[in-house]
């Protein structure tokens, strides 16, 4: 493998229903922090079925180019088009640099296209930079939690090409929106020939939905075990109606099937960034504090003033949270009424 070949950061750019994933914008936010490092361009990749329109939203997010491989046999994501499209962009263009979503879509996908290109990946990256390992210049280091968040490991590739990683959402950062922006488009298509791999959708049912992304909220109430049971989670309830946010969960509460897998906070969970973390009833394992310590305030009440919780909390309040919370929903309601 001749890496002098190999140039540019590349992310893909996962849609799903011709709606591009926020995954796609925060990929595209760390990419243009690596490219500005190694002197070198970002390019999205987008694959679907009747998607060229959304290539200048990606441009709109610091994208300098995008690769459009459109066909029909892109139209619901399927393992084997999808990686056999992703794999044949990487032979064609050689990137440096791959970075892809740690979606339920790009923990599919990402494992399968590295192998076809024989190269590595690191998986569920939290920090992404560019540095020396060993004797080799501008390395791309991945960052990761392992051994269950117990300790750090920075993981490099040097000898293979593209250097790739999957990245959590929430973890990463939009770049502003360049309004204007157009794209500078590259349209590629391998060729789809359907085969005993291509699996056939036969319905797609979608659960309607009404709660709001836990990562999408300004505000969010967290409970832990400490707050007993269900119904305790009422308190928590009126506190994030108060808020005008949403309420999200520690990984012992959906445990404990008190709360759905989709509002669990932590490294098995979501990584959220609110203006205002509240955990209540949350000791603070390191594993849960991997989802949530980028919150800008962050507040912890908590009966036990030892709890690593208190560690990263901006505010803390030791005492019981099932009198601390109604007087704080009060005060809120109060200053909210005495506003209009």
């Amino acid at each position: 493998m001749n890496l002098e070949e190999y140039k540019g950061v590349f992310i893909f750019a996962q849609q799903v229903d011709n709606e591009l994933n926020s995954i796609s914008f925060e990929l595209l936010g760390k990419g243009k922090d690596l490219a500005a490092d190694l002197g070198a361009e970002v390019t999205a990749v987008l694959l679907g079925s009747g998607v060229k329109g959304l290539a200048d939203e990606l441009a709109v997010y610091g994208a300098d180019r995008v690769i459009l491989v459109d066909d029909p046999q892109l139209a619901d994501y399927r393992t084997e088009p999808y990686s056999h499209g992703l794999a044949a962009v990487i032979n064609e263009f050689k990137p440096e640099i791959l970075l892809v979503g740690a979606t339920a879509i790009g923990r599919d996908l990402a494992p399968r296209v590295s192998a076809r290109v024989a190269t590595g990946l690191t998986a569920d990256c939290t920090v992404l930079e560019i540095g020396d390992f060993k004797e080799k210049e501008k390395q791309l280091l991945m960052t990761r939690p392992a051994f269950g968040g117990n300790t750090i490991a920075t993981i490099a590739c040097p000898d293979n090409r593209p250097q790739m990683a999957t990245v959590r959402p929430g973890v990463m950062q939009k770049n502003e929106r360049k309004e204007g922006a157009k794209a500078n488009l590259v349209e590629f298509n391998p060729g789809f020939t359907p085969d005993h791999k291509y699996v056939e959708i036969l319905e797609v049912v979608k659960t309607p939905g009404e709660e709001v992304d836990i990562m999408d909220a300004k505000f969010l109430v967290s409970g832990g075990r400490g707050v007993g049971s269900l119904e305790g989670f009422a308190l928590l309830d009126d506190l994030a109606e108060a808020l005008g946010g949403s309420v999200s969960a520690s990984r012992a509460v959906v445990d404990a099937g008190w709360k759905p897998k989709d509002l669990q906070v932590g490294q098995t969970g979501k990584t959220v960034r609110p203006n205002v973390y509240i955990a209540a009833g949350i000791s603070g394992a390191i594993q849960h504090l991997a989802g949530m310590e980028e919150s800008d305030i962050i507040i912890a009440i908590n009966k036990d003033e030892t709890a690593p919780i208190f560690d990263v909390a901006d505010y803390g309040v030791v005492g019981d949270l099932t009198k601390i919370l109604p007087l704080l929903t009060k005060r809120i309601q109060a200053e909210k009424a005495g506003k209009r």
